[in-house]
């Protein structure tokens, strides 16, 4: 392995390792100043604005921190960036946003079910309203991730599909196709298995990979069928401990670690079984959004890596999860000079070419849908996202971070052989409901 690759199968690592769900699709390699917290505070002008995004390992090919340098040659404007690591991003913002240093755009997750979610900050009254540019891009059905009373807070920039990474050509030459099914998917497990291979390599002694699995196979069993659960569970109509789309969603989870569908010692294992069995084939598949998928394919010269979706449950569709999880938003105390700048930034960034361009340094697909710019790794999934056979990352819509981590951790014991489904279920409404 040369030293190139080296480093950027280490970058993918990070990658796929990145604590937060919402940093779990961010295209790697930080960048920027990292010194000094920031913002406006009381200054700025019109050809100037401070940025702040996550930066997951250092350097400068951070897609943001890239964006931000080719504008900044472009028009003359001073940026002022700011990449944070992700595990203390969202609690970095909301620091300098109380303490009135927060920089004037900053990077955040939709909804309000993650730590660096905008909705929190925006009902406090911390992050400015966007106008009908910045609305016209956020894909119809996610309204609520960026708006509260028809009003918009933050700025859509692409689409991160995420489903199940396939290695097509270690799958060719194990003889194994996509399961059409979970029977279909079991029975491949067990083959697999007595070859000393796996059907999934996964990091069960990370929460956040236990938590994307779970979301990944709940798009079949719950929102495939009640693509409005979530509101439904707002209004307290439906509960996870009731519902038999989450109970299966979990109870497969615990039939494909009996059928020995992941590799051995899985329940321990880190990010790198996920890097290592892809790569060398000795795994066929994982659960990591598309971003990942592409960034690890394009370390890997001749890697064959799709994103497909998780195999239904007998009978059922096909589905996806799929949402744009990053956007940009204004800070509400900056100063006029650096709202005009950031404002015109956010128009640039909507920009077809520029917006294209973002896409292909991320990884992830146009906030407008497939288009012809489609890398490969999606073709297997360009129906589904063409045809709105899709949900977003259900996390995103819950009300806070803890319900996340207690299906993370729930799922976690499951594989480890710890807790039964009903409990999990039960603990995951508890966290919905504080």
């Amino acid at each position: 392995m040369t030293q190139h690759r080296h480093r950027r199968l280490r970058r993918v690592g990070i990658l796929v390792a990145v604590p937060a769900l919402s940093a779990l699709t961010l295209a790697a390699c930080g960048g920027g100043d990292d010194g000094g917290s920031g913002g406006s505070g009381g200054s700025g002008s019109a050809d100037s604005f401070s940025f702040a995004f996550e930066n997951a390992s250092g350097g400068q090919q951070n897609p943001w921190q890239l964006l931000a340098d080719q504008y900044a040659e472009e028009t003359g404007v001073e940026i002022e960036t700011q990449g944070l690591p992700p595990d203390s991003y969202g609690l970095s913002m909301r620091t300098q946003l109380q303490g009135g240093s927060a920089p004037d755009v900053m990077m955040f997750s939709p909804g309000a079910g993650n730590a660096n979610a905008v909705l929190p900050l925006a009902e406090a009254g911390y992050i400015e309203e966007l106008g009908e540019e910045s609305a016209s891009l956020i894909p119809q059905g996610n309204e609520s991730l960026f708006e509260i009373d028809g009003k918009v807070y933050a700025q859509p920039t692409s689409i991160i599909p995420v489903g199940m990474v396939w290695n097509s050509s270690a799958a060719s030459e194990a003889g194994v196709d996509i399961p059409e099914d979970q029977t279909a998917m079991l029975d491949a497990c067990g083959t697999l298995a007595d070859e000393s291979k796996s059907f999934l390599a996964v990091a069960g002694s990370a929460p956040p990979n236990m938590g994307l699995m779970a979301m990944a196979i709940s798009a079949t069993r719950v929102y495939a069928e009640t693509p409005d659960w979530n509101e439904q569970r707002s209004a307290g109509d439906v509960t996870f401990a009731d519902s038999e789309g989450w109970q299966a969603t979990l109870q497969t989870i615990v039939d494909m670690n009996e059928a020995g569908c992941f590799q051995q010692g899985a329940a321990g294992g880190g990010f790198d079984a996920i890097t290592q069995g892809l790569t060398q084939g000795t795994s066929l598949g994982a659960f990591v959004p598309g971003a990942a998928a592409t960034e690890l394919a394009n370390a890997s010269p001749g890697l064959n890596l799709q994103v497909q979706p998780f195999p239904a449950a007998d009978g059922g569709d096909p589905f996806l999860l799929a949402s744009p999880n990053y956007a940009l938003s204004i800070n509400a105390s900056a100063d006029e000079g650096a709202k005009e700048a950031a404002r015109e930034f956010l128009a640039w960034m909507a920009e077809p070419e520029n917006a294209a361009r973002f896409v292909e340094l991320q990884g992830g697909v146009a906030i407008t849908g497939p288009d012809e710019n489609l890398s490969p790794v999606y073709e297997p999934v360009a129906d589904l996202l063409e045809n709105g056979d899709y949900a977003p990352l259900p996390n995103l819509a819950w009300p806070n971070p803890g319900v996340y981590d207690a299906l993370s951790t729930g799922v976690q014991g499951l594989l480890a052989g710890q807790g039964d489904v009903q409990s999990v279920l039960e603990s995951i409404d508890q966290a919905w409901d504080q």
